[in-house]
């Protein structure tokens, strides 16, 4: 099936088995260059729709998924299905069913996690790594002993409660999810009320929230965090663009010191008129820096 995005870019929807999940994939380009494109809470393969047919008009074979337990895809009930190592398996998953050999992975907030994650683990298939407002999971453990940071993160305990939040987000039909869009965006040209009212349908969905808070459910009071920690922070070799809108409520930009440490191919991008949802923010400035940046690589 085609769609077109509120921009009138054009790109299908695809059903992929992975990881024993049903994957629903927004999709456009064809080859042998992959780049696989992981969104962040509380958002989903939408977030994507002003980048998905540029890059593929640049040559290269896009797939943007809903994350488990996100939009059309698959909802596990249980903690253990959202464990990092279980996202981490998605990716490979996703790649394996690609049938590509060249992947560039993007990732924004908890895709963006994922996206460090993975190329720290498994980077044997990946090409580059693009980053969008998420912090390396060793500068967010620094950062959050500070007051700046850790002021910013107090919803991360409060996701750890069983089921009042999901019956909190839930009310009105999702008017906190929207509400975070509403807050924390800086462009309602691109990140319009028709689209936050996407995201809260979505989040509506049976299943969806607690698919949601699980992500940090399982990070923390399952453990994930914590393991990864054990594993230490090789530093990542492939090239690395991070782009950072820097009028983010939920993140410091001091997340970005010291990030040369794990990352030795590294390309910071700082936008000033952008927050956490940079790519939504300024979609156009976003793309730009990305095909430029992939010219060289």
């Amino acid at each position: 099936m085609a769609y077109s995005s509120d921009d009138g870019h054009q790109f299908s929807i695809l059903r992929v088995r992975a990881n024993q999940l049903d994957f629903t994939v927004a999709a456009a380009g064809s080859g042998d260059r992959l780049v696989l494109c992981l969104h962040g809470f509380p958002e989903s393969s939408l977030s994507w729709r002003h980048h998905i047919a540029p890059l593929a008009q640049a040559g290269y074979r896009v797939w943007a998924p809903d994350l488990r337990g996100y939009g059309g895809t698959t909802k596990p009930d249980s903690l253990e299905a959202y464990h990092l190592e279980v996202l981490l398996e998605d990716v490979a998953a996703l790649i394996e069913a690609s049938n590509t050999s060249r992947v560039i992975v993007i990732g924004h907030d908890w895709g963006g996690i994922i996206a460090w994650y993975y190329a720290m683990r498994r980077p044997e298939k990946l090409a580059g790594l693009i980053i969008l407002n998420a912090p390396h999971p060793a500068c967010f453990e620094r950062e959050i002993r500070h007051w700046r940071q850790f002021r910013r993160s107090w919803y991360m305990a409060v996701f750890q409660i069983p089921w009042l939040p999901e019956t909190v987000l839930a009310a009105g039909g999702a008017h906190l999810i929207g509400a975070i869009f509403e807050r924390m965006r800086v462009n309602s040209k691109y990140l319009p009320n028709d689209i936050v009212r996407r995201y809260r349908q979505q989040a509506c969905e049976p299943g969806a929230l607690t698919a949601m808070l699980n992500y940090y459910r399982a990070a923390i009071r399952g453990g994930g965090v914590a393991r990864q920690r054990l594993l230490g922070y090789p530093a990542i070799d492939l090239p690395t663009l991070v782009m950072w809108g820097l009028r983010d409520h939920a993140l410091a930009k001091q997340n970005l010191d010291g990030l040369a440490r794990y990352a030795t191919d590294l390309t910071i991008v700082r936008l000033e008129r952008a927050g956490h949802f940079v790519h939504q923010d300024e979609p156009q400035r976003v793309t730009e820096e990305i095909l430029g940046w992939l010219q060289h690589r």
